[in-house]
C-alpha cells in the first residue's frame, strides 16, 4: 500500500493562533483575504495556460494507434489492445468511409456480463464482429449505455454515447476545448484528428491533460497551497461508492456500471478499512480463463480472489495510492509527477476511506 505523508507545511488553516492561544485579529482577515487572491490566482493561471495550448501539445512523441474496421471480430480486437497494452480504439466504418466509434477493453468485459446475465450462448461471441455488436440494441441499451458519474450529473442531459458516435478534437484546437469535451460529455477518451486528412494521431485521456499541467506548474508552490478537501475537488462522504472483498467480480462491474466509475475502493467489510482499488479494465479473470465460457463463469469469482492474482501491465488497476482531506492541491501536483495515478484514494488516521480524488476531478476543477 502506498501512502502519501503530509510534507511539512502543505496542510492549510484559515485562522491565525497568537502564542497565548487567541485568534490574531486584523492580521488574520488580512491572511484569509491574501489566500483567496492567491487561489483565484493559480486557477486564472492554469485556464489562461489550456486556452493559449493546443492538443499538439500533450501527444507523445513516439505514440502509436490502433484504428478497428468494424468487421474484425470483437474478441479478436480485444486481444488486439491488450497485446498493444492499450486502452481504446477508434472504430472505423468501411462502407460509411468515416469513424463511428471508440471500443475499450472495458466494453468486451461489459459484452461478457451480457452474456452471463442474458444465459445467452457465448460461444457464438466468437464469430461475432464490431459491427455484429453495436448493431444489438439489447448490448447497446443495458452494459453498453453511459451512465456519467454522479458527481457530475446535472439537469440536462449528460454523457456521450461513444459506441454509436464519434466525437474527436483537431490537433489545433484548444487543450481548453478538449477538457471541456471530455468534461461536458463525460468522456473517458477523446481521439486527436489531423485536419488535413482525418487521420486520428492519439486519443487524449485525464490523465494526458494531467500530466502536462504538472509538468509545467509543479513549481509555482504557492499558488496551489489550499488542501484538496478546502477546494472541493474529489467525492467525499455519503457520496463514496466501494466495495468489499467478498463480493463478486459480476456485482461489482455493475456496481461500477451503474455510478459511471472506472475504478472503485475495496474496503474491508468489518474494519472499514481500505484492502485496494478495483479498476473495471482489469483483466486478471480473463487471464485465467481457458475459453469464453470460462471467462463468463469466472464474473463469479470474488474481489479477494482476483486482487491476489491481479497482472501488472497498463490494462490492470491502479496500485493503490493514498492521502488525507489535509493535502494541498501542490502536493497532490508533486505526487503526481512521480506516480502517475489516475485516483488518490483519501483516507482517516484509521486508514478507512472518506474521499476519492481523480484525475478528471482535478483537471475539472479548473474549468
Amino acid at each position: 500500500m502506498s501512502h502519501a505523508q503530509l510534507p511539512p507545511g502543505s496542510g492549510v488553516g484559515g485562522t491565525l493562533l497568537a502564542p497565548s492561544g487567541g485568534v490574531v485579529g486584523s492580521g488574520a482577515t488580512g491572511m484569509l483575504r491574501e489566500r483567496e487572491v492567491v487561489r483565484i490566482t493559480g486557477k486564472q493561471a492554469i485556464v489562461s495556460f489550456l486556452e493559449s495550448q493546443t492538443c499538439f501539445s500533450v501527444l507523445r512523441a513516439s505514440g502509436k494507434v490502433v484504428v478497428f474496421d468494424t468487421r474484425i471480430p470483437i474478441q479478436l480486437a480485444f486481444y488486439a489492445l491488450v497485446e498493444h497494452d492499450m486502452q481504446a480504439a477508434p472504430i472505423w466504418d468501411p462502407k460509411k468511409c468515416q469513424f463511428v466509434g471508440i471500443l475499450t477493453v472495458t466494453d468486451f468485459i461489459d459484452v461478457l456480463r451480457y452474456y452471463r446475465e442474458t444465459g445467452a450462448d457465448v460461444i457464438a461471441l466468437a464469430s461475432r464482429s464490431i459491427a455484429d455488436i453495436l448493431a444489438d440494441e439489447g448490448i447497446l441499451n443495458t452494459v453498453l449505455k453511459k451512465n456519467p458519474p454522479r458527481r457530475y450529473v446535472t439537469g440536462e442531459s449528460v454523457g456521450a454515447d461513444q459506441h454509436s458516435g464519434f466525437l474527436s478534437v483537431d490537433a489545433d484546437a484548444t487543450l481548453d476545448r478538449a477538457c471541456h469535451l471530455l468534461h461536458d460529455k463525460t468522456l473517458d477518451f477523446l481521439p486527436v484528428l489531423l485536419p488535413s486528412d482525418m487521420r486520428v494521431l492519439a486519443t487524449i485521456t485525464y490523465t494526458c491533460v494531467l500530466e502536462h499541467l504538472v509538468s509545467n506548474f509543479r513549481e509555482q508552490r504557492r499558488l496551489f497551497d489550499d488542501t484538496i478537501y478546502d477546494l472541493g475537488i474529489g467525492t467525499y462522504g455519503d457520496d463514496v461508492v466501494v466495495a468489499h472483498p467478498q463480493q463478486s467480480l459480476h456485482e461489482v462491474l455493475h456496481t461500477m456500471h451503474l455510478h459511471g466509475l472506472s475504478a472503485i475502493p475495496v474496503v474491508d467489510e468489518t474494519t472499514k478499512k481500505i484492502r485496494g482499488v478495483y479498476s473495471r479494465s482489469d483483466i486478471t479473470f480473463l487471464t485465467k480463463a481457458s475459453d469464453a465460457e470460462d471467462a463468463v463463469s469466472n464474473l463469479n469469482l470474488t474481489l479477494e480472489v482476483l486482487m491476489a492474482q491481479q497482472r501488472t501491465d497498463v490494462t490492470t488497476p491502479d496500485a493503490l495510492h493514498t492521502c488525507s482531506t489535509r493535502h494541498t492541491l501542490q502536493y497532490v501536483f508533486e505526487y503526481f509527477a512521480q506516480w502517475k495515478f489516475n485516483r488518490l484514494i483519501c483516507v482517516d488516521e484509521e486508514e478507512r476511506v472518506v474521499g476519492v480524488v481523480s484525475a478528471r476531478d482535478l483537471v475539472a476543477y479548473f474549468l
